[in-house]
């Protein structure tokens, strides 16, 4: 719905609020205050009854509901005194009280370019910690409002830095946009615990069932990237009732020890090994440039440069070879088949770091699984290349899709299927 009051527009379709054509930075939880509380302006809203709605089972105080009211009418231009918007009911609640009228779809106005927002969403994300099954503090971010998404870990993130980064700041924008989008680092990287010494895929998928536990996820989309991907199939596989949709870019099913099948590919693993102690974290040009390389080739000097520094930024040496050793020993080619989650795989065709056939033979290993190959070098899509914008609509109406309605008419058309084929069914 669009909703028109004083000088504002609230978008909840683009979850935005602006003023005039400028869009309004607001905390989450401001944002959500406020649209309770015009989607509620014919009656008075209990103060129980907002924090029930927007903070659900956990625990907060009523200072802190009280400081986001005060936040949201700085935003708003009002004050406690005027209160010409929202106004407080002494003891019992609060009232939305401005006009409001619906906004006409076609005055509203074009939205901001990813590229000029990254200072406002990064100032929306919220990182919280939660324990693991072992113990380790995992930290987890989470960012923009509608329904949940969540993006598993991968090699080389950094929670907070990332909302910098020339590389995924339109990646962390786009899939903030229509969703609260969930990610976190991964053990030994990031924000997360550094000093572990369990770093294994098994305790990766632990950890993610962990923030599923945490935040009580049910039935909900995953977009996971390279080694996301595996982490992905094995949860999906492992909880079907917890995952809806599953969209997997540049992922693998082997690690690069398992899919090394030549020699060649076997010395370029071992060669990758022998390098990563020595090149990670020091300032070395050689491996840097080397490194960016294979993830960038068509990278602005910014972007590699960026790309270089999260090396040093998101673990140490010894970490990083721990999380370089596990990645490369993943093997969900047992696991894949099992999956039966409606799944979307995406490819770059030339990617140097993936191999374009992993991403066919996973789409191969997944019942039903949809494949859509992409032009492009880059391991990581940037924002400038046309292949990302290609991506961004393949998985918006993706995850538009309901696939329990795709259940139910297929359970329609089955008898008629029996009969066409003699009493077998045609999956």
């Amino acid at each position: 719905m669009i909703y028109a009051f004083d000088e504002f527009v609230l978008d909840t379709r683009r979850c935005e609020l602006r003023r005039g054509d400028d869009p309004l930075h607001l905390e989450p939880q401001v944002y959500a205050v406020l649209c309770y509380l015009v989607e509620h302006r014919d009656r008075l809203v209990r103060k129980e009854e907002l924090l029930d709605e927007v903070w659900g089972h956990r625990f907060v105080s009523p200072s802190t509901l009280n400081s986001r009211i005060k936040s949201l009418r700085r935003a708003l231009q009002d004050d406690g005194s005027a209160q010409r918007i929202v106004r407080t009911i002494r003891g019992a609640g609060f009232r939305f009280c401005a006009p409001v009228t619906w906004a006409e779809e076609r005055s509203r106005p074009q939205p901001t370019p990813p590229a000029a927002q990254p200072i406002a969403l990064r100032r929306e994300q919220q990182i919280r910690f939660c324990r693991g099954y072992d113990g380790n503090r995992i930290a987890y971010a989470t960012s923009g409002c509608g329904p949940p998404l969540l993006k598993p870990a991968n090699w080389l993130t950094h929670l907070e830095y990332d909302w910098d980064s020339p590389v995924w700041r339109h990646w962390l924008n786009e899939l903030s946009r229509d969703h609260t989008l969930i990610r976190y680092d991964q053990r030994g990287s990031g924000l997360s615990d550094r000093d572990t010494e369990d770093v294994s895929f098994e305790s990766w998928l632990g950890d993610l069932e962990t923030i599923f536990d945490e935040l009580e996820l049910e039935r909900v989309p995953i977009v996971a990237l390279s080694q996301g991907c595996a982490l992905a199939i094995a949860f999906a596989a492992r909880h079907p009732e917890r995952v809806s949709h599953l969209v997997l870019y540049g992922g693998y099913a082997q690690g690069r020890f398992r899919r090394a099948c030549t020699p060649a590919e076997r010395a370029q693993s071992e060669a990758m090994l022998q390098v990563l102690p020595h090149g990670w974290g020091q300032d070395n040009p050689a491996f840097r440039q080397f490194f960016a390389n294979m993830f960038l080739p068509e990278g602005t000097p910014e972007q590699m440069a960026w790309f270089s520094d999260l090396q040093r930024i998101s673990a140490s040496p010894e970490q990083g070879v721990k999380l370089w050793l596990a990645s490369a020993s993943i093997d969900v080619t047992e696991v894949a088949p099992l999956v039966h989650t409606p799944t979307l795989v995406l490819h770059v065709k030339q990617d140097a770091v993936v191999p374009f056939e992993q991403g066919r033979f996973l789409a191969r290993l997944i019942p039903g699984a949809r494949f859509v190959p992409l032009e492009g070098r880059n391991h990581v899509l940037l924002e400038t290349e046309p292949a990302w914008p290609r991506f961004l609509a393949e998985v918006r109406a993706f995850l538009a899709e309901d696939p329990m309605e795709e259940t139910r008419s297929n359970d329609a058309e089955r008898p008629v299927l029996q009969a066409v084929a003699g009493g077998r069914v045609i999956a």
